[in-house]
């Protein structure tokens, strides 16, 4: 006689619910419906109903959290090995029309847009990197590795818990980082070194929130290495310096980096290095953008271009950046550094704000310095962190480029 076949759980969402998941929306978030669900374990597979009982999805559960259920399928699915290999396949061939000949950090699979919401792999050269933003994921990470070993060249897999508010990680003197850990396969080295259109830079798969470089800015970078020419390149927020890296490597007459973590901009001229480009023919100022800002404006120093591409969330000693509180401010400075005919790049992966929301904190940024901001492109993550055209919340990355002019 068989095993008994272990009881699927069986949770009505609310009407508006309802809605949202026949549009295609992904997520189920809590509310007096959910409140009403039976005891689920963190990472239970459910099958959601409307009021009359009708199926609607297959969920993955995270009873405690915001979201409180990720829409795996619309049909009665299994969260098995085959389910995994079939979603991961789709996400691999999906990515076969883009050009990664001379890059080897892209992302393999983007959660939502590939079909499994709330989970992340990237590849840096031959390892993955596994990041989940609900512990719903936790207890089916060795099916997940598991069916990860099947894409073949791959030396080590790692995993790294994301929480929503990763804020809250840069407060406090014991305020610990997500590190990651090996599930599968051989130890990364300290530094393993990818590739990026041509351009090699250090990632650490272990340490930090992130690895040292953002795959999603690839092709913004590329497209800002060709800008750059010949021009005097000013880059904010600068972590390890690939924005920099691409300027010098497009010819950029002299690039100067500013950022608050001294190690950070340490790892930056080692990028450099690795590129053939003596860091010292270039600047780097450890400290608070704010205040380099200032004191750039007081020394009367001149730009050709300004960057930035702050975190959502910062702390220094001097105070605290957040995107919706202290772009206008920041926009407003930079201004003081740029002639008329010069560049502003500004950049946010601040998913709840829009770009519209985005546009009033530029534009009310330019009309306190006095300025016009001329937009002459728009842009977003490159092709391998696609979104759904039913979740519009994946497209988060704002990438605006503005001539600076006289105000009209």
């Amino acid at each position: 006689m068989g095993s008994k076949r272990r009881k699927r759980f069986c949770c009505e969402v609310g009407s508006e619910t309802v809605r949202m998941l026949q549009l295609g929306h992904p997520w189920v978030i809590a509310d007096r419906f959910t409140k009403q669900w039976p005891e689920m374990p963190c990472g239970a597979v459910a099958d959601l109903v409307d009021g009359r009982g009708q199926f609607v999805g297959t969920a993955l559960i995270d009873p405690q959290a915001r979201i409180v259920a990720r829409v795996l399928s619309s049909s009665h699915t299994k969260l098995d090995a085959i389910f995994l290999q079939q979603r991961l396949q789709t996400a691999i061939e999906g990515r076969r029309w883009i050009d990664f000949s001379d890059t080897t950090v892209w992302r393999m699979v983007n959660a939502e847009a590939d079909g499994l919401p709330g989970l992340t792999v990237d590849r840096y050269g031959d390892f993955l990197m596994v990041q989940y933003f609900t512990l719903a994921w936790e207890k089916h990470l060795p099916i997940v590795a598991s069916a990860l070993q099947q894409i073949g060249s791959v030396n080590g897999i790692y995993v790294k818990y994301r929480p929503q508010e990763t804020r809250r990680l840069g407060t406090g003197k014991k305020a610990a980082q997500p590190k990651s850990r090996l599930i599968s396969g051989a130890e990364a080295p300290q530094n393993v070194t990818v590739r990026e259109n041509g351009l090699s830079f250090n990632v650490d798969l272990v340490r930090d929130l992130h690895t040292g470089i953002f795959p999603d800015q690839r092709d913004n970078r590329q497209a800002f290495r060709e800008l750059a020419a010949g021009c005097s390149v000013l880059n904010l927020f600068a972590y390890t310096g690939a924005f920099s890296v691409a300027a010098a490597a497009g010819g950029a007459s002299q690039v100067t980096s500013v950022d608050a973590n001294a190690r950070y901009l340490d790892m930056a001229r080692e990028n450099f290095r690795l590129n053939g480009m003596d860091p010292a023919v270039h600047e780097f100022v450890v400290g608070d953008c704010f205040a380099a800002l200032d004191r750039f404006a007081r020394n009367d120093r001149r730009f050709d271009i300004v960057l930035m591409d702050p975190p959502s969330f910062s702390t220094t000693r001097r105070g605290r950046f957040t995107t919706s509180g202290g772009t206008a401010d920041l926009v407003e400075k930079s201004l003081q550094l740029l002639e008329p005919g010069g560049l502003l790049i500004t950049s946010s992966n601040l998913q709840k704000m829009t770009l519209a929301e985005y546009l009033k904190e530029l534009r009310k940024g330019s009309l306190a310095a006095g300025r016009t901001l001329q937009v002459v492109d728009v842009a977003g993550q490159a092709e391998d962190f696609p979104f759904l055209a039913t979740f519009p919340e994946g497209q988060y990355l704002k990438y605006v480029v503005s001539v600076v002019k006289e105000m009209f």
